[in-house]
C-alpha cells in the first residue's frame, strides 16, 4: 500500500480505494469480531461502500454500529436504516439516552449543552458488551490534528483509552491488529482521504447521501458564529435571531452542536466545487465541540472517542 500526500506522492481515487479494501480484509480477516461504526456522515457512507465492495459478491461479514446521542437529524436516521436495509447489515445501537437512564453518564442540564461527549462511555461500553475486538471509523487526518496523529490501526488498552506516544510503527504499511483480553482496536480505512477526495468518491461511486448534505431551505439560530438547526435540542434563547436560510451541512453529528453553512450547492459536482475552494476543514467550521479547547478532539479521543 502507498501513503497519500507523502513524498511528493498524490494517490488518485483508484489507489485510495485499493488501500481501503486492502486495510478492510486485512483486519476482517486478523480480527475476531469486527463492527464498523456508522453515523450515517458521508465518510462513513463512503466505508461501508467500501466494505461492500471488498467482501462482494459475499455478505459484509461484520455488523455496523451507530452511537445514538438521541439528538440526531430525522433525515439522517431515515437514511441509516435504508442503507442498512440496502447492504443487508445487522445494525447495532449504541444509546446514549440508555446510558445516561443508568447512571453510566450524567447530561449536563445547561440549555446550550451537548451529548457528543458522552458518546465515549456508551461506545465504550457497547464494544465491551459485544466483545468486538476491532471498529472500523471513518476519521481521516486532514480533519484535525489529534486525527492527524493517528495510525491506521489505533490501539487501544483495556479502558478503551487511546494514547498517542504508545502507538505502534506501521513500516512498509505492516498493519499490526493484535490484541489481548479486553483491549481492541480502531481502524481508519480512509486516513489518507481529503474532504474532496470523499466527494469526489462519493460522486464516482453514485452514493447515496442525506438530504441535508446539499442545499435546503432551513430555520436556523447563529449561536457562536455557528448556523444551528431550530428543533430537536435546539431551541431559540431570548434575543437570538431565528432565520430561514438556504443551507447545507459538511458534516453530520449530534444536532446540538453540529452547524450548518450557507450554501446553494445542490448537487455532487457542486458541493466538489465548493470544498475546493473552501480553506476550513467541515469540522473547524461546523463543529461546536471541536472548537472547546486546542486540544478538544484530542481530549475526547484520549476517553476513547471515535
Amino acid at each position: 500500500m502507498s501513503l497519500h500526500h507523502i513524498d511528493g506522492l498524490d494517490l488518485g481515487i483508484d489507489e485510495l480505494e485499493d488501500e481501503a479494501v486492502e486495510i478492510i480484509r486485512e483486519v476482517a480477516a486478523e480480527s475476531r469480531n469486527p463492527v464498523l461504526l456508522f453515523s450515517g456522515g458521508k465518510d462513513s457512507a463512503v466505508l461501508l461502500h467500501l466494505a461492500w465492495k471488498a467482501f462482494r459478491p459475499g455478505r459484509i461479514p461484520f455488523p455496523v454500529m451507530h452511537v445514538d446521542t438521541g439528538h440526531n437529524f430525522d433525515e439522517v436516521l431515515d437514511y441509516r436504516d435504508r442503507m442498512v436495509e440496502s447492504y443487508g447489515v445487522r445494525l447495532v445501537i449504541a444509546s446514549v439516552q440508555e446510558s445516561i437512564d443508568s447512571g453510566r453518564v450524567v447530561e449536563d442540564p445547561s440549555p446550550r449543552s451537548s451529548r457528543n461527549r458522552l458518546q465515549s462511555v456508551t461506545l465504550l461500553d457497547a464494544i465491551a458488551k459485544h466483545e468486538f475486538s476491532a471498529a472500523f471509523g471513518g476519521g481521516r487526518r486532514d480533519e484535525d490534528k489529534a486525527r492527524a496523529k493517528e495510525r491506521i490501526i489505533s490501539f487501544r488498552d483495556r479502558f478503551g483509552q487511546w494514547e498517542p506516544r504508545n502507538q505502534r510503527p506501521e513500516p512498509w504499511n505492516i498493519l499490526n491488529t493484535r490484541t489481548r483480553q479486553g483491549e481492541h482496536v480502531r481502524a481508519f480505512p480512509l486516513s489518507n482521504w481529503t474532504e474532496l477526495d470523499v466527494w469526489r468518491y462519493i460522486g464516482r461511486e453514485r452514493i447515496e447521501l442525506p438530504d441535508i448534505y446539499f442545499s435546503h431551505r432551513r430555520v436556523v439560530v447563529e449561536r457562536d458564529g455557528m448556523l444551528l438547526g431550530v428543533g430537536g435540542p435546539v431551541v431559540p434563547e431570548p434575543g437570538e435571531s431565528v432565520r430561514e436560510l438556504v443551507v447545507r451541512y459538511r458534516t453530520v453529528g449530534d444536532a446540538s452542536c453540529t452547524g450548518a453553512v450557507i450554501s446553494s450547492a445542490s448537487t455532487v459536482d457542486e458541493v466538489i466545487a465548493e470544498v475546493a475552494a473552501a480553506r476550513i476543514t467541515e469540522r473547524g467550521a461546523t463543529r461546536a465541540d471541536d472548537n472547546f479547547s486546542d486540544s478538544a478532539m484530542e481530549d475526547r479521543k484520549r476517553e476513547g472517542y471515535f
